[in-house]
């Protein structure tokens, strides 16, 4: 990893903002969208870039703002990856959204967000705390080669069901969903139940397939031809070059997420995650909700 002394640390605009901490991951997923070339890294991904000035900025900004609102991490790198262990900037930033009465919408895969449950019960509490998990794969030893370097699917299921017993509203990204390897019936229906076993209130899929641009696609095909032999070539053969990659079985897949987040009553659009992740409700309307 590297430090860098960066300008601002928020981007968006209205009532929700996004931080990254970090840029580049030590995770290893072998389908990581933010490889791609139009992100522009100008060092290697595994070799995180650090803004270690991220906390004094993120104070700064959010004492100009006129109202509290939703501030969002974890979009394009994890930020409970290996370096938080020891930098641990990314508690210090929750300290300060708490100090300050904004929300939090955090977006891992990483177990290591259990370290700061007793500051993400506070935050929930004094205004809203969104943990949002990603789940692809519920076969372990499959997890392990897709996600190499990060907790099994298993072991974030148990991080959901402990965030559940303190009462924080979790989402699930059960995407990407990858063409012959985990686009299954069974592997939808495994985590869909999980999710409802841990009161998750909604599950956000974009179509039951993948995206690939320049950049990520060459690193997702080098993994499939040490682990897949002949992968790379079917999906070269059935999708050519495309960005979109969808399962061959997206139809029946949709169709089998659908039911299932209807009848566990857990929202299924992700417009509705979304809204849910990026809302932070008045403060008279949050206290009658919770």
């Amino acid at each position: 990893m590297h430090f860098v002394e960066a300008k601002g640390i928020l981007t968006g605009r209205g009532g929700f903002y996004g931080m990254n901490i970090y840029r580049g991951c030590t995770h290893g997923c072998i389908y990581c969208d933010s490889r791609s070339l139009c992100y522009r890294f100008t060092h290697p991904f595994e070799d995180v870039e650090v803004k270690r000035n991220a906390p004094e900025l993120l104070e700064k900004a959010l004492r100009a703002k006129r109202r509290p609102c939703m501030i969002g991490t974890g979009s394009m790198s994890d930020p409970y990856m290996h370096c938080e262990e020891k930098l641990r900037l990314t508690r210090r930033c929750l300290q300060i959204i708490l100090e300050n009465g904004f929300g939090a919408s955090i977006q891992t895969k990483s177990d290591r967000i259990l370290q700061d449950l007793d500051l993400l019960d506070k935050i929930n509490r004094s205004a809203k705390c969104v943990v949002q998990m990603t789940l692809t794969t519920y076969d372990d030893a499959l997890c392990r080669i897709l996600e190499p370097n990060v907790c099994s699917t298993k072991r974030r299921i148990e991080v959901l069901k402990e965030l559940q017993k303190r009462q924080i509203p979790t989402l699930v990204w059960l995407t990407p969903i990858l063409p012959f390897l985990n686009d299954t019936e069974e592997n939808i229906t495994a985590i869909l139940n999980e999710c409802a076993e841990a009161g998750v209130k909604g599950v956000i899929d974009f179509g039951m397939g993948l995206t690939l641009r320049d950049g990520d696609r060459e690193y997702y095909y080098a993994a499939l031809d040490r682990h897949f032999p002949g992968m790379k070539e079917r999906y070269i053969s059935r999708y050519g070059n495309a960005y979109e990659l969808p399962s061959p079985h997206a139809e029946e897949l949709t169709e089998i997420f659908q039911r299932l987040c209807k009848k566990y009553g857990m929202l299924s659009r992700p417009e509705d995650c979304f809204r849910f992740a990026r809302e932070l409700p008045e403060r008279e309307a949050q206290l009658s909700m919770w």
